[in-house]
Parts: structure tokens; sequence; C-alpha cells
């Protein structure tokens, strides 16, 4: 289905603002990403293998796997659970709600990260409770997880809040009526009308779980071969002047940045074609 013009532009204005539009992505987007693979094989793809098989390497490939396989599906469960209570219910708390959801986008990461080492760390408030009990949580995997949670959990909720609003409540109330639960209604009336927008959601959040740096920077210790992610590594080897390594270990960065932006062009095509079918 094709869109009017909604503009009154002549033609050359139109292809100015358009080829405006992509010398700025070509400069700031593909150029640097280009720039990473270019740099990543410089000396050779036997370089370029050896960097990515590197102890460390695969240690801050694994972690950064972990974090992101833990912290996404618990942001998930939240951010449905959220989407659902602003969303079908209205109830005292509910504009506090929505703001602390956004709370991560305005606070700085570092700031986050700061905030986890104040209550967690040696001398924090839990930290010699922590200490006794044997639990460490700054400088290991649980201090990682519990800031890559904080940074990503609006995702999944922002995603949904708006679409879940604009479908309203007629066919969850309807089921209702023909005597279905709760469980029912959401298997069987939201997930289905949700699902594109939650797998999107999901998508944004992973991608900002494996990219996070400032607040897993500062709860992580930077120790090598055992907290470092792999954003964290990539520094650590560009500030050892090893310059071939780092750009060859960014290069998977850059590839879910890629992929990222594949899976979300298919999911907006098939949201576009589910739409234009209805």
């Amino acid at each position: 289905m094709s869109h009017p013009d909604v503009t009154t532009e002549s033609k050359p204005v139109r292809l100015l603002l358009i080829a405006g539009a992509g010398l700025i992505m070509a400069g700031l987007l593909l150029l640097p990403l280009l720039a990473v693979f270019i740099e990543a094989l410089r000396k050779g793809w036997e370089v370029f293998f050896v960097s990515l098989r590197d102890e460390a390497a695969l240690s801050a490939v694994t972690l950064t796997l972990t974090a992101a396989a833990i912290s996404v599906p618990l942001n998930t469960l939240f951010g449905v659970a959220a989407a659902w209570a602003v969303t079908k219910f209205r109830f005292k708390g509910r504009a506090l709600l929505v703001s602390l959801i956004d709370l991560p986008f305005a606070v700085s990461p570092v700031i986050a990260g700061l905030v986890w080492v104040l209550m967690f760390g040696s001398h924090g408030w839990f930290g010699q409770w922590l200490l006794a009990s044997d639990i460490k949580i700054i400088f290991a995997l649980p201090g990682i997880i519990i800031a890559t949670m904080f940074v990503t959990f609006p995702f999944v909720a922002r995603e949904l809040i708006p679409l879940m609003e604009s479908q309203g409540s007629d066919q969850e109330e309807a089921a209702i009526t023909l005597g279905a639960g709760g469980w029912q209604i959401f298997r069987r009336v939201t997930l289905p009308n949700i699902k594109w927008g939650l797998l999107y959601g999901v998508l944004l959040c992973n991608a900002r779980a494996m990219g996070e740096f400032g607040a897993v920077s500062v709860v992580s210790g930077h120790i090598r071969g055992e907290t470092n992610t792999l954003p964290l590594h990539v520094e650590v080897l560009y500030n050892e002047y090893q310059f071939s390594a780092a750009f060859a270990c960014a290069t998977l960065l850059a590839l879910l940045a890629l992929v990222t932006l594949g899976v979300k062009s298919a999911i907006e095509h098939f949201t576009d074609h589910s739409r234009s079918v209805l």
C-alpha cells in the first residue's frame, strides 16, 4: 500500500534532504563501522582469528553472553508484568511506576555502577554482611548482572506500554465475558497481539546488555580473564596499543549491531504486513 506525500516541497528540495540525511548516516554510522572491519583485518586473517581465540577474549565473550542470558529473560518478565499492570489496571502509584521505569534512561550508567558499589562493596551498606557470609557481588558475576539489568530493564516495558495502550482492552474484556481466566487471556489474546513488539524489545534489551560499558566497568574491577566483558576487553587491548586485537574483538560487537539491525528490519516488515492484512 503506497502512502501519499504529506508535504509540498519541490522534488529538488526532497532530493537534497534525502541526500543530506544519507551523507550524515554514511559519515556517522557506515564509515566508522567499515573502519572497524578494515582495522581488524589490517594484519591479515591469521592475526584476526588468533585475537579471537585468545583466552582472555574467549573469557570476555563467555562472560558477556552469560550476563545477557541471565539479565535479558529477567528483564523480559519484568517488562511484560510492568506493561500489563500499567495498561490494564488503574492504581495509586501508576505514574510513579512509569517514571521509575524510565529512570535508567536519565541516570548515567557510571552513576548506576557507583550506587551498586556503595551498596555491595566491601565498605558499602551491606559490605560487612556479605564478607561474613562469603558472598561476592562487586568484582564478580553477580555485580555485572545487576548492573546490566539496571541499565536494560526499561527496554521491554517501554516498547510494550504504548503498544498495549493503543490496542486497548476490548479483546481481553470480551474474553472475560466468555469465562477465560487471567493466564488464558494473556496467552491466547494479549501475547499474540504484542508478540512483535515483545520480540523487538527483547532484541534491543539484548543488544544493550551485550554492549553495556559504563555501569559494568565500575562494578567489574577490570580483572582480566575473569570480570572483563567484551566491551571492557576491547578497551584494555586498545589501551595496551594492541590495535588489531582490539578491533578484531570489536567486530563481534559490530556484527551484533548488524544482526540487531537486520532482525529489527524483519520485525518491522512483518508488523507492517500484519497491519496491512488487518
